[in-house]
């Protein structure tokens, strides 16, 4: 049940009605009915203003009501901005992933296998010791990822279905299906509904060609679930399974709640709700869920709330669901079964020959900008690097342009995919998490990426991206940029014609067709697409569960 403010403060209300006045509350009225109304009523204003303030440094529903929010482009990956997100260790002491904060000690990281990737070493608060040893603990969580990737390289020979059954389960309405019905009530600003058409791909986008559609960045659940169902490999039978899909919208389950005043308690309703209905199914017992793979349209910290705060829920957190595996837009980087897979993007082939018409497109295309940026400023969060590289841009407009998304500059897919395609390179800084679509959006438009945090790509998509980043981005580290100095626009003047020709053919030619989620009746035959790479290596992972 719902708990609104407004009941608890009608309900006080009526309490102080029955008492009789205090002396203090006769003195405080009489000093308040000296105050002239102009000056009380600017005390109110302030107080207000004030306390939005302060609300927007930490919760993001408030932050987005600063900004245009009718403007999906910048709106938040759904955490709060500028703030440091606890990671569970094995002695209840935590650190951050913010590796710039102080990492005091980290204890028995221990991955799915039984051998401890790391443990037991003190950092000392030696700044670069940290980085290091924080990076140190990824990498070999991605190593590991890695690991499963499967060796079928081309559609064929990943179509045998022989021993790789797939078992979508029938979920009661409510955790699927009743929460789409919800898109017209979901945010305050906006009916999602328009978002859900043509099979959550949303409505064509007819200039930019076949394929193109408003897919909303919080799709994947229902594109995933979609795809599933017309899989070749589906059975009917669990016994035939060898992967378990539980296909709980996850993410439209938070963010029906991220704008409405309720307690965690009905936050974490139907997460508790779903793992009580997979404990009463065989298939979850025999394994303990290790052969089961939620897919989850938001990022992990929106299922990883802290005891402490009200935003998001405990889905991740919860201990029954410890050893899934999860699919997120954005991982968490100390959880081995946290496996990062690409935003949709707004292209979602058909077939081998829209992939290779769309190649054919963005390689040739005149690209007259040396460097865009498509994005807003972060003016609540101050260690933000965007106001510094907005600034850089607009120094220089013969070589940088800025499309800024607080003013509406972003509403239109094809704007920002247009920019990206006249563009050598795009500057992708963090938004209010690591992660941003808009890297995807750069690499399916041909644009080279220009990344600051290693979170933001490297530490997150070990299925999708390889393991060499030079191949398909450029890396500047935003404290360079944030002490002055590195100006970006001359730093990557600096890259040669050749070196970018480069990047950008390994982009388009080799990386391209496995970031995009074909249509949910694509077939291809030279290529796999986002859903096909990741499908054959969640089969490799759970052929390797005994």
């Amino acid at each position: 049940m719902a708990i609104y403010m407004s009941k608890k403060k009608a309900k006080a209300s009526k309490n102080v009605e029955t008492k009789q006045p205090h002396f203090s509350d006769t003195i405080l009225f009489k000093i308040l009915y000296r105050i002239p109304a102009v000056i009380f009523l600017l005390i109110l204003i302030f107080l207000w203003s004030s306390s939005t303030t302060i609300i927007s440094g930490k919760f993001v529903h408030v932050c987005v009501s600063s900004r245009k929010l009718n403007n999906f482009y910048c709106l938040s990956a759904g955490t709060q901005p500028n703030f440091e997100i606890p990671i569970r260790v094995v002695n209840n002491t935590s650190i951050s992933p913010n590796i710039s904060a102080s990492i005091k000690e980290v204890v028995d990281v221990v991955g799915d296998e039984s051998d401890a990737i790391i443990s037991h070493r003190v950092l000392n608060n030696d700044s670069d010791g940290e980085v290091a040893f924080a990076k140190k603990v990824v990498e070999k969580q991605l190593q590991v990822q890695r690991s499963w990737i499967s060796s079928n390289k081309n559609s064929k020979a990943s179509s045998s279905c022989d021993g790789r059954g797939i078992y979508v389960y029938d979920l009661p309405s409510k955790f699927s299906k009743d929460l789409v019905g919800q898109c017209g009530d979901m945010v305050p600003w906006t009916n999602f509904c328009k978002y859900f058409n043509n099979e959550a791909m949303g409505e064509p986008i007819a200039k930019l060609g076949k394929g193109w559609y408003q897919t909303h960045q919080y799709a994947l659940e229902l594109i995933f679930h979609t795809r599933a169902l017309k899989h070749p490999c589906r059975v009917y039978n669990e016994n035939e399974a060898k992967l378990f899909y539980v296909p709980f919208y996850g993410g439209l389950d938070i963010l029906r709640w991220h704008f409405k005043n309720v307690s965690n308690d009905v936050k974490d309703t139907l997460a508790l709700e779903l793992v009580k209905w997979l404990e009463n199914k065989k298939p979850w017992l025999q394994k303990s869920g290790k052969d089961h793979v939620f897919v989850l349209g938001k990022i992990s910290w929106d299922f990883r709330r802290s005891r402490d705060a009200s935003w998001g829920t405990r889905l991740l957190e919860l201990d029954q669901m410890q050893n899934s595996m999860k699919l997120l837009i954005e991982r968490q980087p100390w959880h081995i079964n946290d496996i990062g897979v690409p935003h949709p993007t707004y292209f979602h082939p058909h077939s081998d020959d829209d992939i290779i018409t769309w190649q054919l497109k963005i390689i040739r295309s005149n690209r007259e900008n040396l460097v865009s940026f498509a994005g807003a400023a972060r003016p609540g969060a101050p260690q933000n690097i965007r106001s510094i590289l907005i600034n850089q841009c607009n120094s220089d407009q013969s070589k940088c342009r800025f499309l800024n998304c607080t003013s509406g500059g972003c509403d239109q897919p094809e704007h920002v995919i247009e920019l990206f395609m006249e563009s050598e390179f795009c500057l992708q800084p963090p938004g209010d998490s690591p992660t941003r679509k808009s890297v995807f959006d750069s690499l399916v438009s041909g644009c080279i990426p220009v990344l600051f945090d290693p979170f933001t790509a490297y530490y997150q998509y070990p299925w999708h991206l390889p393991e060499d980043h030079s191949k398909y981005s450029v890396f500047i580290d935003q404290e360079e940029v944030r002490r002055g100095k590195v100006n970006v626009v001359e730093t990557l003047m600096k890259v040669s014609q050749r070196e970018r020709e480069d990047i950008r053919r390994y982009i388009v030619y080799e990386l391209l067709p496995g970031l995009v989620y074909g249509d949910s009746n694509s077939h291809f035959e030279k290529f796999q697409d986002a859903f096909s790479i990741t499908i054959n290596n969640l089969l490799e992972r759970v052929s390797r569960i005994e």
